[in-house]
C-alpha cells in the first residue's frame, strides 16, 4: 500500500523535464553545433568555447562519412550542454547577416551595371549619388561595355562587363561601408586555415 510519503515521491518525479524534452534541447544544441561549424576560427575564437568542444568541432569539419559526421554532432550536441548557449546564437546569427548583407551589395552592384549599361540616365543617378567618384573611368567602363554588349554572343569577351561591376562594387563600399560584411575577412582567414 502506497503511503502518503510515496505519492510525495512520485510528484517530484514530475518536477524534472521529460525524456523527450530533454531530447528536443538535445537536438536544439546540435543544430546549433552544426551553425558553428559553418563559423570561421576568427568567429570562435571571442566565444571562450571549452577546448573539448572545439577539438570536436575541429574534428567534425574533417570527417566525411555521414554515420561518422552524424556522431560527431551528436556529441557536440552533448559537449553543447555545458556551455551558455546564447552567445553562439547570436556570433552565428551576426555571421549569417554579414553574408546576407554581401549577398544584397553584389546585387545592387548587378543592378546598377544594368542599369547603366541599359539607361544613359542612371549614369547621371549613379553619378549623383555617389560623390567623388571618377566619372571619366566610369563612363569610358559604361561605354566598352556598351560596344562588347552590342558584339555577337561569341564575340563577346565581358572583361568590359567584369571591369564595370567591380568598378561599381568599389565605389558603393567605399559610400556606403556598412553594406560591407565581415564575411570577406573571414573568407580570407578560411582560405589560410
Amino acid at each position: 500500500m502506497r503511503t502518503q510519503e510515496d505519492l510525495h515521491d512520485e510528484d517530484d518525479d514530475f518536477d524534472r523535464p521529460s525524456k523527450s524534452q530533454l531530447k528536443r534541447e538535445s537536438h536544439v544544441l546540435q543544430s546549433l553545433g552544426e551553425d558553428l561549424l559553418t563559423l570561421p576560427a576568427s568567429r570562435l575564437e571571442p566565444l571562450t568555447l571549452p577546448e573539448i568542444l572545439l577539438d570536436a568541432l575541429r574534428m567534425a569539419k574533417k570527417i566525411t562519412s555521414h554515420e561518422g559526421r552524424r556522431r560527431q554532432m551528436q556529441y557536440i550536441g552533448k559537449l553543447m550542454r555545458r556551455v551558455d548557449p546564447e552567445p553562439i546564437r547570436q556570433a552565428v546569427a551576426a555571421y549569417k547577416l554579414g553574408h546576407a548583407k554581401d549577398s544584397l551589395a553584389l546585387h545592387e552592384s548587378e543592378a546598377w551595371r544594368e542599369r547603366l549599361l541599359a539607361d544613359d540616365n542612371a549614369l547621371q543617378s549613379f553619378i549623383a549619388e555617389h560623390a567623388g567618384i571618377d566619372v571619366q573611368q566610369l563612363r569610358s567602363l559604361v561605354r566598352a561595355a556598351r560596344k562588347d554588349a552590342a558584339n555577337e554572343p561569341e564575340k563577346r569577351s565581358g572583361r568590359a562587363f567584369r571591369e564595370l561591376f567591380q568598378f561599381i562594387k568599389t565605389e558603393r563600399l567605399r559610400v556606403n561601408p556598412a553594406t560591407e560584411g565581415e564575411s570577406a575577412e573571414d573568407a580570407d582567414e578560411d582560405e589560410q586555415a
